[in-house]
């Protein structure tokens, strides 16, 4: 068997903790474990689900391949810029950044450095939408 992708997640919020609990059941990809600015929860989530906590956003970012940003959107780019200083692939939640010239710089340097990223544009996959897709004739978005 293929060696799991060692993954990371910035971010224990609501969102963030889905990440977490689909990240630690994957097949695919080892979670190494999180970090969150607030200490508060992030102790709350190491209680519940007993993932393991970086107190140091460089530290988590050093142990992993790829890392998940599930933070707010505010510091989706500075997160992803200190990823792809450190090599990472990138997994960032919607909005990918506040600002559209942020976006590009983000690809930008994901190309050059010849990283992954991806957004989590995932409801295109959500059976309901599939099953209406060709339904939709003028969709305003």
């Amino acid at each position: 068997m293929k060696n799991k992708l060692k993954v990371g997640v910035l971010g224990a919020g609501h969102l963030g903790k889905i990440h977490l609990k689909l990240l630690n059941q994957s097949e695919k990809y080892e979670l190494v474990g999180f970090y969150d600015p607030n200490e508060e929860q992030a102790q709350k989530v190491v209680a519940e689900f007993g993932y393991t906590y970086f107190d140091n956003i460089d530290q988590l970012i050093e142990a992993v391949e790829v890392v998940d940003i599930v933070t707010p959107t505010l510091s989706h780019y500075d997160c992803a810029m200190k990823a792809i200083a450190a090599k990472r692939h990138i997994f960032i939640e919607k909005p990918i950044t506040s600002t559209v010239a942020e976006a590009e710089e983000i690809y930008q340097l994901l190309e050059k450095n010849h990283l992954k990223g991806q957004v989590g544009h995932v409801e295109r996959f959500n059976p309901a939408f599939q099953a209406a897709k060709s339904s939709i004739a003028n969709p305003m978005f």
